[in-house]
């Protein structure tokens, strides 16, 4: 009889590192490594407790140049962006918490800083942020507000030089450990009623933030409420390129590009957790690897799998060349998401009552993509985005 051909890993089957740089293949090796011996071995006990060290794990992101990788100075790595989204799915297969404080730090506090702040904020944050030195959050979405962000209540009014902050933030990343908040606005007439936003220091009086606990998704994750109360900033902290909601948006745009990869990332460690598992579980007599309806569910993910990488790879070259735009985002958020929620639910089914335990990983990245399937724009309107693209007719409202 001839020999059983080679068990290859998922993503092997296209060929994938093949279509990389040999820079960005180092970069995404390079973080696997570091997880699987600093993160991996804490994360279940992190997200059994519901709690995530973030002051002792930044510094060490930070070390790696993982914070504001893919942007251009102020001791930012200025990675490609397929490095960046290589990274954050290495940093989605340990678990999406964990991709989520980098997400929040790079793509949206530091980016907002980056793009859109003056010299000073830039020299002020941006080498501490990258470093981990300081956490940084973005105060966008609010308590009756999230898909909708024109309706945001947050008010920012002139007094004097000043501008005085009041309202609430909602489900914030980071909120409750950060140094440094974004926090976006709508001014007053003095400004023309527009949306602005804010570097705000977490110090600054009126400024408080509390954990939301009980959660059943993104447990190894800071998740925060964020209050203002007559918080007074001078003028200098307001980020002086943004104006209107053009400026938050386009933050969500980037950090959606990581969750592209990232919720490709949680698949694939659900995908190979469960291919070795079944590769071991006698079931009947023989391996519950060598049933043929395992072997169609295990196909059928993995085609979804790299299909879904295949896109993001090339999203990413879309992005390198400077030519990516929102509504392809919107293809690669909703594709990722959608498919690797499904394929971490199928994979629970094949580990039968382990797969409920915390020692595999597939219903942990289940209740994490829950979140992800919501955040930085729903699969809903993601679809709407698509289909004012195809048929050049808004149907949000």
């Amino acid at each position: 009889m001839a020999d059983s051909p080679r068990a290859q890993k998922p993503l092997d089957l296209f060929g994938i590192d093949g279509l990389l740089l040999a820079e960005d293949r180092d970069m995404r090796d390079t973080v696997r490594s570091f997880l699987d011996d600093q993160v991996r071995p804490h994360v279940p006990g992190w997200f059994e407790a519901g709690s995530v060290p973030v002051r002792d794990l930044a510094p060490q992101l930070g070390e790696l140049g993982l914070l504001g990788m893919h942007l251009e100075g102020y001791g930012c790595a200025g990675t490609s962006a397929t490095a960046y989204g290589l990274a954050c799915a290495e940093l989605e297969a340990v678990d999406s918490g964990i991709r989520s404080l980098v997400s929040v730090q790079g793509s949206l506090a530091m980016f907002a800083i980056w793009r859109y702040g003056s010299e000073e904020q830039k020299q002020e944050w941006l080498p501490r942020m990258a470093k981990g030195e300081a956490i940084g959050c973005f105060g966008l979405t609010e308590p009756d507000f999230g898909s909708n962000p024109a309706g945001m209540r947050m008010r920012a009014r002139r007094d004097g030089e000043d501008w005085i902050l009041d309202g609430t933030k909602m489900w914030i990343t980071n909120g409750s450990v950060s140094d440094v908040a974004v926090i976006w606005a709508r001014t007053d007439a003095s400004d023309g009623e527009t949306v602005r936003g804010f570097v705000v220091p977490t110090s600054a009086p009126g400024f408080s933030a509390r954990e939301i606990t009980g959660k059943l998704s993104l447990r190894a994750s800071v998740t925060a409420e964020l209050v203002c109360e007559g918080v007074r900033l001078p003028a200098s902290a307001m980020l002086p390129e943004a104006r209107g909601l053009s400026g938050p948006l386009s933050c969500l745009s980037e950090a959606r590009f990581g969750i592209i990869f990232g919720a490709l990332g949680a698949a694939r460690d659900a995908l190979e957790t469960t291919i070795a598992y079944t590769q071991d579980r006698d079931m009947f007599d023989k391996k519950l690897a060598g049933y043929q309806i395992t072997q169609t569910k295990l196909a059928d993910m993995t085609l979804e799998l790299g299909k879904g990488m295949l896109l993001a790879l090339h999203l990413g070259a879309l992005k390198d060349a400077g030519t990516l735009r929102p509504e392809q985002v919107s293809l690669g958020k909703l594709n990722s998401c959608r498919e690797a929620i499904a394929i971490a639910r199928e994979c629970r089914t094949l580990l039968g009552a382990n797969g409920i335990s915390g020692e595999y990983s597939p219903m942990r990245h289940a209740n994490n993509l829950e979140s992800v399937l919501t955040y930085e724009g729903t699969s809903e309107v993601h679809q709407l985005v698509i289909g004012q693209a195809l048929t050049g007719l808004p149907a949000f409202r």
